[in-house]
C-alpha cells in the first residue's frame, strides 16, 4: 500500500529525478518543462556530458543534483531522497537495479519499457514495488492515447458484441529498422532484448488492453532474413559515404541524415546520430560511428520481421505483425465481434454494425502528434497520468502497472520461446492482476 510518507505534500508540483538523458527521458523532460504548476525536474544522471548538460540546464538543475551515473544519484539519496519519483530510462537492461535501489529510498517510479531484458529481471522489479509500497508506471505509452481510449470506449460499450479475434500490424518502417535495429542501439539481443521485447513489446500490451483478457497461449514465426552480409549488394563498401552502390540503396545513410540535414530536421533521430547537427558534423559522425555503416555489414543479430499468434483467456484469437519492410505510419489494427466490426487507422475507429449494415467513422481529435512523434499523445498522456496520479495519492490513475505489465512482458518471452522452439508456449499469467 502507498503511505501518506511517499506520497509527495499536496498543492505544490511533484518532483522528479531522471536517470537517462537520451531520447525517452528527454521526452519525459519536455513534458515537465512545459507543464511546471504539476511537476519539477530536481536532478539528472547520464554519463554522456552533452546529454546530461542540456537537460540539466533545461530545468535549471545544480551541479550538486547533476551525476554522471545512475548509482551515484542513488547514493546521494542515501542521506534522504532527491524527490518524490524517478524516471528510469536507461538503457533496456539497466533498469531492474536503479529502479530497486529508488524503490527501497521510496521514490515513485516510471520505468521505461521494457521493464527488464528477463522474466527473472521482469519479477525482481514488481517484487521491490510491492515490498516498499510504491506507485509503478510502466511506460506503455499506447495506453495512453485518445485514439486507444476512443477505441476502448467503443468496445467496452458492447457495439460489436464479443471479442472474436483481432489482428494487429506494426509498420515499424524501412529506414527506423536500419537506424534503431541494424545500425543501432537496439540491433544485438546481447546488448539490449529481442526486438519483440524492444520494440513491439508495446504492441502485445496493447492488444492485451483493448481486448480485456489475459493471453494464455502464444507461437510465433520471424527471423533476421535480408540485413545479412550475404546480401550485401555487389560493390557495395562496409561504409555509406566510401560506396559506390550508395546512390541507389533505399537504406542509405547518406540519403537518411544527410537528407535530414538538407530539409532542415534536426530531430530524432538524427540527435542520436550526433550533437554537432551541422552536414560537417553528420558526414564525420557517418564517417566513424556506427550510423555510417552498410545495414548489411553491421553486427546485428534481431529479427527484422516477426507474426505472433495468440490465444486468450475466454478463446478470443489474435494475431501480431512486425515488419521492418514498410513505410513508417499509423499501426493498424481489425477486430471482429459477434456484432460487428471495428476497423483502426490510428486516427479514425471505423465500426461496422451487422444488424443494420451501416458504417460509422469516428475521428480522433488532433493531438498535435504524428505516428513518429510522442506515440500520438501517448507520452503526454502517460505523464499527466503519472503525475495526477503522484499529486492524488491515486495508483488507479495510472493504467499500466506492474502486475499487468508483467503478464504482457511474460507474453512476449513466451512468444520468444516459441519461435525458437517452433511450439506454442503457456503463458504464466500473475494470479492477481493490476
Amino acid at each position: 500500500m502507498v503511505t501518506e510518507e511517499t506520497l509527495p505534500t499536496t498543492g505544490r508540483p511533484v518532483t522528479i529525478a531522471i536517470l537517462g538523458a537520451g531520447n525517452r527521458g528527454s521526452v519525459y523532460s519536455r513534458w515537465v518543462a512545459a507543464n511546471p504548476d504539476r511537476a519539477r525536474v530536481v536532478a539528472v544522471a547520464e554519463p554522456r556530458d552533452y546529454q546530461r548538460k542540456t537537460l540539466a540546464e533545461l530545468h535549471g538543475v545544480p551541479p550538486e543534483r547533476t551525476f554522471s551515473s545512475w548509482a551515484d544519484l542513488v547514493a546521494a539519496g542515501d542521506a534522504g531522497k532527491l524527490a518524490d519519483a524517478a524516471v528510469v530510462a536507461t538503457q533496456d537492461n539497466d533498469h531492474v537495479e536503479p529502479a530497486t535501489r529508488l524503490a527501497e529510498q521510496g521514490y515513485h517510479l516510471l520505468v521505461e519499457k521494457p521493464m527488464a531484458p528477463t522474466e527473472e529481471g521482469c519479477r525482481a522489479l514488481l517484487d521491490a514495488v510491492q515490498r516498499t509500497g510504491v506507485m509503478l508506471a510502466v511506460c506503455h505509452v499506447l495506453r495512453y492515447t485518445p485514439y486507444t481510449q476512443l477505441l476502448k470506449e467503443v468496445l467496452d460499450s458492447g457495439r460489436i458484441g464479443e471479442i472474436m479475434s483481432i489482428q494487429h500490424l506494426e509498420p515499424v518502417g524501412y529506414w527506423h529498422q536500419a537506424h534503431s535495429y541494424v545500425r543501432g542501439n537496439w540491433r544485438r539481443e546481447d546488448e539490449s532484448s529481442s526486438m519483440l521485447l524492444a520494440k513491439s513489446c508495446h504492441d502485445i500490451d496493447w492488444i492485451r488492453y483493448v481486448v480485456g483478457a489475459p493471453i494464455e497461449k502464444v507461437s510465433s514465426f520471424g527471423r533476421l532474413s535480408y540485413f545479412k552480409r550475404e546480401n550485401q549488394p555487389a560493390g557495395a563498401a562496409d561504409r555509406c559515404l566510401d560506396c559506390a552502390v550508395e546512390p541507389t540503396c533505399a537504406y542509405s545513410a547518406k540519403k537518411l541524415y544527410l537528407g535530414m540535414i538538407k530539409r532542415g530536421e534536426t530531430g530524432w533521430p538524427l540527435h542520436t546520430v550526433t550533437n554537432d547537427i551541422t552536414e560537417e558534423g553528420v558526414t564525420k559522425a557517418l564517417a566513424e560511428g556506427p550510423y555510417g555503416r552498410c545495414v548489411w555489414a553491421c553486427d546485428n543479430d534481431v529479427v527484422d520481421h516477426q507474426v505472433v499468434s495468440m490465444e486468450f483467456a475466454g478463446g478470443a484469437t489474435g494475431t501480431f505483425t512486425m515488419t521492418g519492410f514498410a513505410e513508417k505510419g499509423h499501426r493498424r489494427t481489425q477486430i471482429f465481434g459477434t456484432q460487428g466490426t471495428v476497423d483502426c487507422d490510428g486516427e479514425h475507429v471505423t465500426v461496422f454494425d451487422f444488424l443494420t449494415d451501416r458504417t460509422e467513422v469516428l475521428s480522433v481529435p488532433p493531438t498535435g502528434h504524428d505516428a513518429g512523434s510522442g506515440h500520438g499523445g501517448g507520452d503526454a498522456g502517460l505523464m499527466d497520468s503519472f503525475t495526477a496520479a503522484l499529486a492524488a495519492g491515486d495508483p488507479s490513475l495510472i493504467r499500466s502497472g506492474g502486475l499487468e505489465s508483467l503478464e504482457t512482458h511474460l507474453a512476449v518471452f513466451a512468444a520468444e520461446r516459441a519461435r525458437h522452439a517452433g511450439s506454442v508456449e503457456p503463458v504464466d499469467v500473475p494470479a492477481a492482476r493490476g
